[in-house]
């Protein structure tokens, strides 16, 4: 008999890297015959679900300003409309299991209080670190990486204003963090936890209170195993992803700055500091960084597929990046910051290169190291990359993973 699983997030259409792991997850468990339920919000942007009838309406608070945020506060933080819905779903569906992705905000710990009631063995993927920030991106107002919660009290996110330097949007991170592991207690809901990176699943080890409930499972690559890699080193480097100040943009643009005008680089993305950036590469008079917007399908695949190597260069505790999953799964190196989970996934000369986060000197002698090795020697890089891939991000490896916990939820 084939488990019926509850796959919940906030969204149901590709906003960002968890909202893709969502649907990448739905689509490989069917694909292998599981029967699969969704929950979701609704939004002109969805994919299609037969289970959108239960879906709740939209509710976006990223769109919000400061008077409607404030308005709106007390459905951010417990949504009885996601409570009656939810209910509604498991009494009809009747699910065996619920996977949680993203649902703070949205849905909100409504789910919680519901899953909980019913019975329902739940696991939930770590893609940020709510469990130990209220803000959930260990970052602090000054774009800096912060651990003041984690080592102190959660008040510490209003004190500094964590969320965008105010003290509305870090008020409502703080009582939604405390409604999230303080009322609704994890160890209590959550039967496992499943971390995407290694980095991630060490971090979380000082939480004793869920000793225990952690496994660790990287991202997966949609098609990893046929996909037609290319071991061609291309005439450019790349960065794709969100555009915003964590992701160490002007690092990367500043290390173009100080390359030979040859080296060229294509920003794929969108975000709010595109404007800022743009500003920057025209004041610079950088001719050799091009931004290309918004892509995604074949589209992206084909701008990796030809490109030398994609840089990853963020400044914040990146946790499992789909943009190595998607690069080595298409045989490219990766160039990426000693930070988070980025250093787990590259092996320095062998499948990319890693340098010191911030450091723009050392960035920049990498992309000059990175342009001169023969092709020989890039063939050699992109197959491992290709081979890391396999072993680590293709569907075989990840349903069969993912399924061993589901299992053992159940049998708990």
């Amino acid at each position: 008999m084939k488990t019926r699983i509850l796959q919940i997030n906030n969204c149901h259409y590709r906003r960002g890297g968890a909202d893709a792991v969502y649907l990448n997850t739905i689509k490989l468990l069917r694909d292998n015959g599981e029967e699969v339920i969704e929950f979701s919000q609704k939004s002109s942007n969805n994919e299609q679900s037969d289970y959108e009838p239960y879906f709740v309406r939209e509710f976006d608070p990223l769109k919000f300003n400061t008077l409607k945020k404030m308005f709106f506060s007390p459905r951010q933080l417990f949504s009885f409309e996601t409570a009656n819905k939810l209910k509604k779903l498991i009494h009809q569906e009747k699910p065996d299991i619920a996977h949680i992705h993203l649902y703070k905000g949205v849905l909100t710990a409504s789910i919680l209080k519901i899953l909980k009631k019913e019975k329902i063995p739940t696991c939930i993927t770590l893609h940020d670190y709510s469990l130990l920030c209220p803000r959930n991106i260990l970052f602090d107002s000054h774009n800096k990486i912060c651990e003041r919660c984690v080592k102190g009290n959660s008040f510490n996110c209003v004190i500094h204003k964590c969320n965008r330097n105010k003290l509305l949007y870090s008020i409502i991170n703080y009582i939604e963090y405390n409604i999230n592991n303080k009322l609704f207690k994890p160890e209590n809901v959550f039967n496992k936890i499943i971390a995407v990176s290694k980095f991630n699943y060490v971090k979380h080890q000082q939480k004793k209170n869920l000793k225990g409930k952690f496994v660790h499972l990287y991202n997966f690559s949609p098609g990893c195993e046929d996909l037609n890699s290319n071991p061609t080193k291309g005439d450019y480097f790349l960065y794709f992803g969100r555009l915003s100040n964590e992701k160490g943009l002007s690092t990367l643009i500043e290390s173009l700055n100080r390359q030979d005008e040859n080296i060229n680089l294509k920003i794929v993305g969108t975000g709010d500091i595109k404007q800022d950036l743009e500003a920057l590469v025209n004041k610079e008079g950088l001719n050799n960084i091009e931004f290309l917007g918004y892509k995604s399908g074949e589209e992206l695949k084909f701008l990796i597929a030809n490109c030398s190597y994609v840089i990853v260069p963020s400044e914040w505790y990146e946790n499992n990046p789909m943009t190595i999953v998607e690069a080595y799964a298409l045989g490219k190196p990766v160039i990426g910051s000693k930070i988070g989970g980025i250093p787990e996934l590259i092996e320095d000369e062998v499948t990319g290169f890693t340098f010191e986060m911030g450091n723009v000197d050392d960035l920049s002698e990498k992309i000059r190291e990175a342009e001169k090795i023969s092709q020989q020697e890039y063939n050699k890089m992109s197959g491992n990359a290709r081979k890391f891939a396999l072993n680590n991000f293709s569907e075989k490896v990840h349903y069969r993973n993912l399924m061993n916990i589901y299992k053992s939820m159940l049998a708990e």
